[in-house]
This record gives structure tokens, sequence and C-alpha cells, in this order.
């Protein structure tokens, strides 16, 4: 279950980080880092 959030943290930040470069769409972007950052911390307090 932990690499799947991984994988989703992953995934969210790089559309974040083409979102920023490429499209410029900035509450779409936004919204995609907030929910990368809470699949991360969702990951580390599990495993805790």
């Amino acid at each position: 279950m932990r690499s799947i959030l991984y994988l989703i943290a992953v995934i969210l930040l790089i559309g974040w980080l083409l979102g920023v470069f490429v499209y410029s769409a900035s509450g779409l972007i936004h919204v995609l880092i907030v929910l990368a950052v809470i699949a991360l911390l969702l990951g580390i307090i599990r495993r805790a």
C-alpha cells in the first residue's frame, strides 16, 4: 500500500512540474501539489 501512495505522489509531482513549466494553469497546479504532499505525509505517518 505504501508503494501505491508513493507512486501517486510522484505522478502528482510530475504533473505539477509539467503544469508549472508548460501549461500555467495556476489553480489546478496548486491542487496537484497539495495532493502530492498529502500522499507523502500519509505514507510517512502510516510507516511510523
